[in-house]
């Protein structure tokens, strides 16, 4: 049966493929694909983890007391024969086999099935057995794991990119996907994700779109009612999901692909051309990364530099330690000399909120789960919080700057005082530096503009740094009062406010005033709706990701930026920025 879902486009395109469901669980669970050969060794470490399971339960079995419930008999029986009937373990094994599944997220598959099962039972006794079903799985899960960290190596050793030439395109479909999660999935197959929480700013989102692949997320109950292996459409740019299309539905969806295709292969050909308005104004379109292979996909979108290095990312996916100053150091270092001399602006770690460490102290964790993470201890209020760590990442960006062009930017800049201890913190690490005999070149020092207390305090900023970056994500976020991830919320996130363009102009004529640097690296930058507008307020820096420069680059060669700044005053005192935008440009338009 054909249905639809709904949820906020978040990345535009269209994808079609097979549905990929990846099952929420109390135990973390590692997906990655294996190689075709290790497929039989992987489903033998599937059954050693539910033979020890098994031995575990005999063992609880014998050794219950004689005064104990029969009940408590009785659920362990049900555990063991949930565990050994082959419709669990032994089914997962063609997940192994048939799309190379690693064991622990073959288990979880093979759960989402079984789970839908029970689910349609209409015997109450049966439907709740459910939830065992899930506590022996859970159980299995727990043995690989330990079985992975007591082995040498502790870790995946067979992690493959797949080559699905000939075999259905898959799409990924979870209730959330951590951060995390979104780099490792970022080097897989998948044409589309699928989420039931998050909104157009969220993480899940963000890298969707760095990816440029489709996805929709905030859809609420996509991950209940699609079932593994379903034929899905995500259609990426009204927000909709079909499931089971028709033969007709499905052809429309396809032409629409081809025609993507075209489009993007006609803006890729604007690559080497100097992104110039027609007034001949020059505009840096600079890229966003993660990590240091992002540069090969920077450059090939004509990028003119890294205006945003999100450094965090390096300590996630880790087992408790954070990175050394050398692995950061070669991290750094590897990007900066991929850009061959162009500038890399490298954000100091913004841990915290949507994006929290595997390592998190009780402290980390009250803030994480009690109080409100996205105003808690985060970005630069922890790292001062965490001086040994600061300082050891600060080593690492300033000996990577004596290969390139390296800016330093802090996020969530609040106060004064945080300047002044990262100043005096940069004093202690060139002394440490220079002691050791490191080289290392001129690093400029920046902000981020993404709490309105440093917008609307900017000019006294502006005194102690080299540069500003506006992170429009996270300004929307504090000015509106909205958690970005959250869909119930996500209606709310409105680039066009008037109180968010009015401090987003405000602090682009206040830097330039100033005659210091100023960007914007949020997602208003990647959003050709939006490019208009910031040429009109006297942008020239742009950083988004590398799949947005073309599309940017092309509005940009059709603008005129004194025409637009011209109309700026307009849209600003309007009630409705948006619209009067859209005249002002139609207008704009037909002058030329």
């Amino acid at each position: 049966m054909s249905f639809q879902v709904f949820g906020i486009p978040v990345s535009r395109g269209v994808a079609i493929g097979r549905a990929v469901l990846v099952a929420s669980s109390r135990v973390d669970v590692a997906h990655y694909f294996i190689a075709s050969a290790d497929a039989e060794q992987e489903f033998a470490r599937l059954v050693r983890g539910r033979d020890a399971v098994t031995r575990e339960l005999q063992d609880l079995k014998a050794d219950l007391p004689e005064d104990a419930p029969h009940e408590l008999d009785a659920l362990l029986d049900v555990h063991l024969l949930l565990l050994n009937d082959e419709a669990l373990v032994d089914a997962a094994r063609d997940w192994i086999v048939d799309r190379h599944y690693n064991a622990e997220w073959a288990l979880s598959a093979q759960l989402e099935v079984l789970a839908r099962q029970f689910d349609e039972m209409e015997d109450d006794y049966l439907r709740e057995r459910k939830a065992d079903l899930e506590q022996v799985v859970e159980r299995v899960l727990s043995a690989l794991a330990l079985e992975l960290d007591s082995s040498a190596g502790g870790g995946p050793s067979a992690v493959v990119a797949r080559d699905f030439a000939g075999e259905d395109p898959l799409l990924l479909v979870a209730a959330d996907i951590a951060p995390a999660d979104m780099i490792q999935f970022k080097r897989s197959v998948f044409q589309g994700f699928i989420t039931d929480i998050g909104g157009k700013t969220s993480h899940t989102a963000i890298v969707a779109r760095s990816m440029a692949i489709p996805a929709v997320v905030g859809t609420r109950e996509a991950s209940r009612l699609i079932r593994q292996d379903d034929w899905v459409i995500i259609d990426g740019d009204a927000g909709t999901v079909i499931v089971n299309p028709s033969p007709i539905i499905l052809e429309e969806y396809r032409f629409r692909q081809r025609q993507a295709e075209l489009e993007n292969a006609r803006l890729a050909r604007l690559r080497h051309t100097p992104a110039i308005t027609m007034d001949g104004q020059r505009i840096e379109l600079h890229a966003n990364i993660e990590l240091p292979g992002d540069t090969v996909s920077a450059l090939a979108s004509g990028a003119t530099g890294v205006g945003l290095f999100r450094s965090e990312f390096l300590f996630m996916n880790r087992e408790g330690d954070l990175p050394s100053e050398e692995e950061q150091f070669v991290a750094y270092k590897a990007a900066v000399e991929a850009m061959a001399g162009l500038p890399v602006t490298i954000r100091t770690v913004d841990i915290g909120a949507d994006k929290p460490l595997d390592r998190m102290s009780v402290n980390e964790l009250r803030h994480e789960h009690v109080l409100n993470p996205a105003m808690g201890l985060r970005a630069i209020r922890w790292s001062l919080a965490e001086p040994s760590m600061f300082r050891q990442q600060l080593r690492a960006i300033y000996r990577a700057s004596a290969f390139g062009r390296v800016k330093l930017l802090v996020p969530m800049v609040a106060h004064l005082g945080e300047i002044r201890q990262v100043q005096e913190t940069l004093k202690r690490v060139k002394a440490q530096l220079d002691e050791a005999g490191q080289m290392y070149g001129r690093v400029d020092l920046g902000v981020m503009v993404e709490v309105p207390a440093a917008a609307i305090m900017l000019p006294q900023l502006l005194k102690h740094v080299d540069f500003v970056s506006i992170g429009t994500n996270d300004l929307i976020q504090y000015t509106l009062a909205i958690d970005r991830a959250d869909e119930a919320v996500a209606h709310l996130y409105d680039p066009w406010h008037p109180a968010v363009l009015q401090l987003l102009a405000g602090s682009i004529a206040q830097a330039r005033a100033a005659g210091k640097e100023v960007s914007v690296c949020g997602e208003m930058a990647g959003d050709a709706a939006f490019t208009d507008l910031l040429l009109g307020m006297g942008l020239t820096c742009f950083s988004m990701h590398p799949s947005q420069i073309p599309s940017v680059k092309q509005r940009v060669l059709r603008a005129d930026a004194q025409r637009l700044a011209a109309g700026l005053p307009r849209i600003l005192e309007s009630e409705d920025p948006a619209r009067t935008a859209a005249e002002v440009l139609a207008k704009s338009a037909r002058l030329h």
